[in-house]
């Protein structure tokens, strides 16, 4: 080997690691544990869940939510807009016909079946972008969405309804006199009429939301 090639080969002393003196061979094994033995005495940060709940972010994507107009009508239309636009094909909904009789939601349709497999979904929220009405959204609740049943994951359109604000009618009913559902969409209504509340007493006395409903006229009294 020329003297050229052996000036490039490094000194034995570099592959070897620094020997230490006693002291340093002493602590050896416990410095390995230093930041474990450090943040024993640091505040404990841990969420205890599932006795204490998360604090979630105000924009978190938890499960969908169907909302409805300040009357109490449902703001899905039955499109299907949703199903179209999920990439996981979680979503099923099937319009049915509003009718003078049974009018759920402003214009013609309403969405009479609403599931959603949660077995399935991503919670990309794409599915909130395509709703042409902000019908559906995505709460921002904390919810465990787990179950040993499979059939338990799929949520049928009743888990999914929005709850009854106060003041709210329950639906069906007619729609405010006198508007349209571009009316609705653009927040003209923002409650039940005297003419709705009417309408329900007689084709349903026994509704409960009769005994708290606030309408228009009597807020603005």
């Amino acid at each position: 080997m020329s003297d050229k090639q052996n000036s490039r080969m490094p000194d034995e002393s570099f592959f070897r690691p620094d020997e230490k003196g006693p002291i340093g061979k002493f602590f050896a094994p416990v410095a390995g544990y230093g930041v474990t033995i450090t943040s024993m005495f640091e505040p404990t940060v841990t969420e205890q869940y599932p006795f204490e709940k998360p604090v979630i972010a105000p924009r978190f994507h938890g499960r969908h939510k169907l909302n409805r107009y300040p009357d109490g009508l449902e703001k899905c239309i039955g499109c299907e807009l949703c199903a179209w636009a999920c990439p996981a094909d979680a979503i099923l909904v099937e319009a049915g016909a509003n009718t003078p009789d049974a009018q759920y939601s402003p214009g013609e349709r309403y969405g009479r079946v609403y599931q959603i497999n949660y077995l399935r979904c991503i919670f990309c929220g794409l599915c909130i972008e395509a709703c042409p009405t902000r019908a559906l959204t995505m709460s921002n609740d904390f919810e465990e969405l787990t179950s040993l049943d499979r059939q338990e994951m799929i949520y049928e359109k009743h888990e999914l309804l929005a709850d009854l604000q106060e003041g709210m009618l329950a639906a069906p009913h007619p729609m405010v006199e006198g508007t349209s559902d571009g009316d609705y969409y653009r927040g003209m209504v923002t409650g039940p009429t005297q003419a709705q509340v009417d309408w329900v007493r007689e084709h349903r006395p026994e509704d409960e939301t009769l005994e708290t409903v606030k309408t228009v006229e009597e807020a603005r009294a």
